[in-house]
């Protein structure tokens, strides 16, 4: 009982880290704000240019900005926990972590953490600028909108962890990995468009990539008003296994480093 709640209190501390850095930057924040509700807006406006001779967006007017906002769940969940760990880096602050009783996994629960804090602000900003201008509510999906944040969560959290891992093994160098990773994924994601128009092969490997699970089952939900327990379980299946992928090579990372000394001299 003593150890799980030293270990509460180890991940609460590098939390509150973070919480305090943003609570005394207010750049900070209003640019987790920013992006998600630009990128939004300039899809709503796409929408309402559409509208009047499209049938597909008549039937789901909010399709474009629903799948913005649920985009953006994924890339803001990875940047956070991809961010928090540059802070570290930047501070020149990770050797002192680990050598301080904080355990690898607690250090992961930790920018876990800060990534659904990051998440929230940032997406929740948009999603209420999505109202007060557009009146359209993310809400609006019922229930769904839970597994479809989970799933989105869970594998911005295992593109996170690898692109940490890579930088404690290439050094800062791979730092932009964190901006690109999760738009690698896009194309084949089927974020505003069926995976049905993606050519044969590539629509195979769109089935090994759980966010196509996501938009399939979010096309379902507006257009059909039916959500498939199918899609969910097989994405987070998919997820599971990147998760553990992600964790692991961040684990082999840490390791790495400390074998190679490295620790201490990652910085800017």
């Amino acid at each position: 009982m003593n150890s799980a709640l030293a270990s509460a209190q180890r991940v609460l501390a590098v939390v509150l880290r973070h919480v305090y850095l943003l609570r005394k930057s207010w750049p900070r924040v209003i640019s987790l704000v920013y992006y998600p509700t630009v990128t939004m807006v300039l899809w709503a406006f796409v929408t309402q240019h559409l509208a009047p001779s499209n049938r597909f967006l008549q039937d789901a007017p909010g399709f474009f900005i629903g799948a913005v906002l649920l985009w953006d769940v994924l890339f803001r969940a990875q940047l956070g926990v991809s961010l928090s760990f540059f802070e570290e880096l930047y501070a020149r602050n990770l050797g002192n972590l680990f050598v301080s009783p904080l355990r690898p996994w607690e250090l992961i629960a930790a920018q876990l953490t800060m990534s659904v804090i990051r998440m929230l602000i940032g997406v929740g900003g948009a999603v209420f600028f999505a109202w007060l201008l557009f009146r359209y509510s993310l809400f609006d999906m019922g229930y769904a909108l839970i597994p479809f944040t989970l799933n989105l969560l869970m594998l911005g959290w295992a593109i996170g962890l690898a692109v940490c891992a890579l930088v404690l093994r290439w050094g800062l160098g791979a730092e932009e990995l964190a901006w690109a990773a999760a738009f690698l994924l896009a194309p084949i994601s089927g974020v505003y468009y069926p995976l049905s128009s993606l050519p044969e092969w590539l629509q195979t490997v769109a089935y090994g990539v759980p966010t196509s699970y996501v938009f399939e089952g979010m096309r379902g939900v507006l257009l059909q008003h039916r959500f498939d327990w199918h899609l969910f379980t097989a994405g987070a299946l998919l997820n599971i296994v990147y998760l553990a992928g992600g964790i692991a090579l961040y684990f082999a990372a840490i390791r790495y480093a400390r074998n190679r000394g490295t620790l201490l001299q990652m910085g800017e």
